[in-house]
Order: C-alpha cells, then sequence, then structure tokens
C-alpha cells in the first residue's frame, strides 16, 4: 500500500530523473492552481473596471466587454458575479462601480502586476512580453514568491 506522506517521492518513468511529488502534495498544487483559475477573471474585471474609472470616468460593460475581448453577455454575466461577491455595484444607464471591497482587490491586483512585470523587465524580457506573460503569471504566482521577486528588485537597487 502506498503512502501519501511527503516524503513519498516515486520517479515518473523508470529510469528518468524526474519524480513525482508525494500525492497530497501534488494534489494541493493542482487545487491552488483551480482556485486561481476561478478568482482569476474575477481580478482581470475589477483591475479594469478601476483603470477604466481612473481614465474615462466610467466603466461601461460594452467598454468591458470589448477590452477583455468577450461579448458583451459574458462581460454583464461576470458583472454580476462581481455583485454577488461584494465587489461591483452597477447603476442604470451609469456603468459598473466597484465597492471598497472590489477598490481594495484592484490596487492588490495591479500592485502584483507591476511586480511580476518589473521581474520579467530585470531578466530581459521586453516590456510588450512582460505585460503579456505577467497577465497570466500575476494570478498564480504565490505570496512568498512575490516577497522573493520585491527582494530581488531590492537587492537590484
Amino acid at each position: 500500500m502506498r503512502s501519501n506522506a511527503s516524503s513519498d517521492v516515486r520517479p515518473k518513468h523508470r529510469g528518468a530523473a524526474t519524480v513525482l511529488p508525494a500525492e497530497l502534495i501534488q494534489a494541493s498544487r493542482f487545487g491552488k492552481t483551480r482556485s486561481a483559475q476561478s478568482t482569476a477573471l474575477l481580478e482581470d474585471y475589477v483591475e479594469l473596471i478601476a483603470d477604466l474609472l481612473a481614465n474615462e470616468g466610467e466603466a461601461r460593460p460594452t467598454d468591458i466587454a470589448r477590452r477583455l475581448g468577450v461579448s458583451h453577455a459574458t462581460a454583464i454575466k461576470t458583472v454580476s458575479r462581481l455583485k454577488r461577491a461584494g465587489l461591483a455595484t452597477a447603476r442604470p444607464y451609469r456603468g459598473v462601480f466597484l465597492t471598497e471591497k472590489g477598490e481594495a482587490l484592484a490596487q492588490k491586483v495591479r500592485t502584483r502586476h507591476r511586480l511580476v512585470v518589473d521581474v520579467l523587465r530585470a531578466i530581459g524580457v521586453s516590456g510588450e512580453a512582460a505585460e503579456a506573460d505577467a497577465e497570466g503569471i500575476e494570478h498564480y504566482v504565490s505570496e512568498a514568491t512575490l516577497q522573493a521577486f520585491a527582494r530581488f528588485l531590492r537587492g537590484r537597487s
């Protein structure tokens, strides 16, 4: 019978150098990824809404849909999710607004995004590639890794 203890490391293939982590550790890692996937969409929306409000004075579902490359119906559905999560409010004919909770999340996401972009730029990634790659990385990186990124950047100053 195989143990789920963290010391249970088995070769992936006979003679291969790659090893599998213990089942519980691997399940935890995949669980973290699934959780990040479910929050990534909401984070992208609150970040964009905050940017639209700051730059345009309003965040209409039509503008959100165009900028995220989704249908108007998809934007409306996701804004409804934001409202249920207490992250946004919407007023008829006035667009979408963030609650305090939504503003705090947008700021956290924006800070995380900037940190990831800065690290990618520091290791030689072009500006456009760093911005595009950060859109994915920012949702999956752990707090410990973000702290290491910050230390790395401080050490370069």
